[in-house]
């Protein structure tokens, strides 16, 4: 039997591998799931298994919170010691975080082979850990799944054709399966009118100039903001002492669902996550990204996205014009497909031959 080893470790990644690994075991084949521990907060980590009803990790690394070299560093020998255990004849890697990265680079030099969910996705800015852990995740893989057009393209650039699948995103068709649930779901009275924000890269959370221009610009939008406060994000304010305006609610983590439903129902999304952005354009939201650049261009391209970086100028213009201009329609099928990209996953791991 085909034995596959998963390596998650933060929240994104919880919502990613939960239809994937759902799908897999639906096949008998078997799954060991290697939780690293980057998230371990009960709002960041728990309650999406919970929610999702993903299987419970078989391992838990509990790696926390670190730099990043010293962080990499304890995952990468966690893993290394269960694969060696486990013989997995493939290793799953979800995304761009510190997780992705040491499961790959474990995987790799145990010369077991490396699939990469969300394959070829560039920002093309190399100050980004999520950057480079993409690129040497997708330097080491065999398989790349690839969530757009665009990444193929990326990878094609790269020189790598074989073992390239264009199959989807794995976080539309989760988006899609709980779309009912969420359509259902009790917006919180705090959620209610208020432009949703969420702040959490360290190239904002760790540049008190640029925190500081962020949180003066919401000031200044006349609206009120409703902020899930990311850990990190919650501890520089005080280590900055940021003072924040009256107009901002801040609230702590929330979950999966939740979360979806905040984002469904907000006249506007500000966000300098990655997976944020698309959930906004998954609900034709209109959203002003905190960064210069971003993997997800193409709701740069179909007019649903505005990268405003960390000034507060910007920020707040990008804002103005989307309240004063006409909403506009996205087409999430156009780009994400058609919500299947588990299916089509799963059925190239099972073929897979080595």
């Amino acid at each position: 039997m085909k034995k596959i080893a998963t390596v998650i470790g933060a929240r994104p990644q919880f919502v990613k591998m939960a239809l994937v690994s759902r799908e897999l075991r639906s096949r008998n084949i078997k799954e060991v799931v290697i939780h690293t521990g980057q998230h371990y907060d009960k709002c960041m980590s728990g309650i999406f298994f919970k929610e999702l009803k993903i299987p419970r990790p078989d391992y838990n690394l509990g790696v926390g919170s670190a730099r990043h070299g010293e962080q990499t560093a304890g995952m990468l020998a966690g893993i290394e010691k269960i694969l060696v255990k486990d013989k997995p004849d493939i290793v799953l890697v979800y995304g761009d975080t510190n997780s992705t990265l040491a499961g790959a680079l474990a995987a790799a030099k145990l010369n077991i082979a490396v699939a990469h969910i969300e394959a070829g996705l560039r920002s093309y800015n190399k100050r980004m850990p999520e950057e480079i852990n993409r690129i040497v995740a997708d330097g080491v893989s065999s398989l790349f799944f690839c969530p757009t057009k665009t990444a193929v393209g990326n990878l094609k650039k790269e020189g790598k054709t074989n073992g390239v699948y264009l199959v989807g995103d794995v976080m539309y068709d989760s988006i899609k399966k709980y779309r009912r649930i969420i359509d259902k779901a009790g917006l919180t009275a705090a959620g209610r009118g208020r432009i949703l924000c969420t702040i959490h890269r360290a190239e904002n959370t760790d540049d008190p100039a640029n925190l500081r221009q962020i949180f003066a610009g919401l000031a200044k939008l006349g609206k009120e903001v409703l902020i899930p406060l990311h850990p990190r994000t919650a501890g520089c304010l005080k280590k900055y002492g940021i003072k924040v305006s009256g107009n901002i609610k801040l609230i702590g983590p929330v979950g999966y669902i939740e979360m979806l439903k905040l984002e469904k129902d907000a006249p506007v999304i500000i966000t300098d996550s990655g997976g944020v952005q698309k959930e906004a354009f998954i609900f034709g939201v209109p959203c002003v990204t905190l960064r210069n650049e971003t993997e997800w261009v193409e709701t740069v391209d179909k007019g649903m996205n505005a990268l405003v970086g960390a000034s507060g100028e910007r920020l707040v213009k990008a804002v103005r014009d989307i309240y004063k201009g006409p909403r506009k329609h996205a087409d999430p099928e156009s780009v994400y497909g058609n919500g299947t990209a588990h299916k089509k996953i799963a059925d190239i791991l099972e073929k897979h031959k080595g």
